[in-house]
């Protein structure tokens, strides 16, 4: 069942659920008014009767000429009886007496009100069957009127619905068409035929923002994918040459062995890429890290114990203070060796390390005396695959740093790049810190 049927069949429920309340309603007021004129002709006939009889001398019984048959008249009739209930006067045949002193009584069909009077009763009445009479034609016009009401209810309802669900139609067909062509950079409008801005409209909003977001998706992972293979044909293909120069005989022992040296560090490069390329990959998915209480100092001296062991060559200085944060040992280490290794690359002689807490942060700051990273380019970097076409651009994949602000966003933390005082770039990274127990 559509849910244009749906919602007509509901909408019509409504108005029949309507109708029908209304209509008890109509009718409990209706009999009620129909019955309270029955009463008050009856007592108003009789009272005039009454002050008739009053004013005259005697009281003769008399037959009238021609009386009302009571088994086929509805109208009203007036009956006089003495003070014994023989019957004096009447205006319809047969006779009815009630045998009360007063007041209103339903007899044999009949609604009758008793009148007394100095010299015997009046009673009037008159058919029961006159307000139902009357109440059955409102019957009918009610449901003649609710057949009605349905009918214009239902066609009216199912042209509204019709009206109100075109546009969703719209952004179905508009996003089966997206789905099946990739045009991820067609847009809905997000204004109806006549310039307002509905529900509808704000859904269009909605989804064109959503569209927005699948077109810099798409775009973006199809310029990963570009990048990532640009990145893995060239060890792939210094591999391959190497590896082809160690199956020839023909080749002197030193170039032999320079070859196989190539060979182990473009394998180590690549493998490092896959890993990082593995990793963003898992974020992209919607990965995320379990964090746990740490101290954050001895993973700090750790790391830097071990980067300064390889790293003979170039001084290594650390400065760090007891800080507690919320955090995964691992990511964390790798975060701190990614730093690392992007300040060996391009220091000229020294790095510094320190890690000290303010305002409620671990603050890490990761420095060397290279060449720096030039203002306008210190946002870009986080980027996968962008190099600075400067002396900080080397053979590196260019992955280390989005690996690097995605942990830091895991942790709840910022990064941040700028000039150290060194004179080459500094890292800056913010975690927030524990509250002391």
């Amino acid at each position: 069942m559509s849910l244009r049927l749906r919602l007509a069949l509901f909408g019509v429920g409504l108005v029949a659920l309507a109708l029908l309340v209304f209509g008890l309603l109509l009718y409990a007021l209706l009999a009620r008014g129909v019955n309270t004129n029955q009463d008050d002709a009856l007592r108003t006939r009789a009272q005039q009767a009454v002050a008739s009889l009053n004013s005259s001398a005697g009281l003769v019984a008399t037959q009238p000429v021609a009386p009302e048959d009571l088994r086929t008249s509805t109208d009203l009739f007036v009956e006089v009886f003495d003070q014994g209930w023989r019957p004096l006067y009447w205006t319809a045949q047969p006779t009815i007496s009630p045998n009360v002193h007063t007041g209103f009584v339903t007899q044999a069909g009949f609604r009758l009100y008793v009148a007394p009077f100095d010299r015997g009763y009046v009673v009037t009445g008159q058919s029961t069957k006159v307000p139902e009479s009357n109440l059955s034609g409102v019957v009918a016009f009610l449901v003649i009127s609710a057949i009605a009401g349905l009918v214009a209810g239902l066609i009216a309802i199912w042209v509204v619905a019709g009206r109100a669900l075109a546009p969703l139609k719209r952004v179905a067909v508009t996003a089966d068409e997206i789905g099946r062509t990739r045009d991820f950079a067609r847009r809905l409008p997000v204004k109806g035929s006549n310039g307002s801005y509905d529900e509808v409209g704000l859904l269009a909003s909605s989804f064109n923002g959503m569209l927005g977001q699948l077109q810099d998706a798409f775009e973006s992972q199809r310029q990963f994918v570009s990048d990532a293979s640009h990145e893995l044909r060239t060890p792939l293909t210094t591999i391959q040459g190497n590896a082809g120069l160690l199956a020839s005989r023909s080749v002197a022992e030193e170039v032999r062995h320079a070859a196989a040296e190539d060979v182990v560090k473009e394998g180590a490069r690549m493998a490092r890429l896959v890993d990082r390329l593995l990793t963003l990959a898992g974020a992209d998915s919607g990965l995320g890290l379990t964090l746990a209480p740490l101290e954050l100092k001895p993973l700090v001296e750790e790391v830097c114990r071990q980067a300064a062991a390889q790293r003979g060559d170039q001084k290594l200085s650390v400065e760090a203070v007891e800080s507690r944060v919320d955090g995964d040992d691992d990511a964390l280490r790798q975060l701190l060796w990614i730093l690392l290794d992007n300040a060996f690359r391009f220091a000229t002689s020294a790095v510094d390390v320190s890690l000290s807490t303010e305002d409620g942060w671990a603050r890490l700051l990761v420095a060397d005396d290279g060449p720096g990273v030039p203002s306008e380019h210190r946002e870009r970097i986080f980027e996968r695959f962008y190099s600075v076409d400067s002396s900080r651009a080397g053979s590196h994949s260019g992955l280390g740093l989005s690996i690097a602000r995605w942990i830091v966003a895991q942790h709840g933390g910022r990064i941040i790049a700028g000039e150290a005082n060194l004179g080459g770039a500094a890292f800056l990274i913010d975690l927030p810190l524990l509250p002391a127990s």
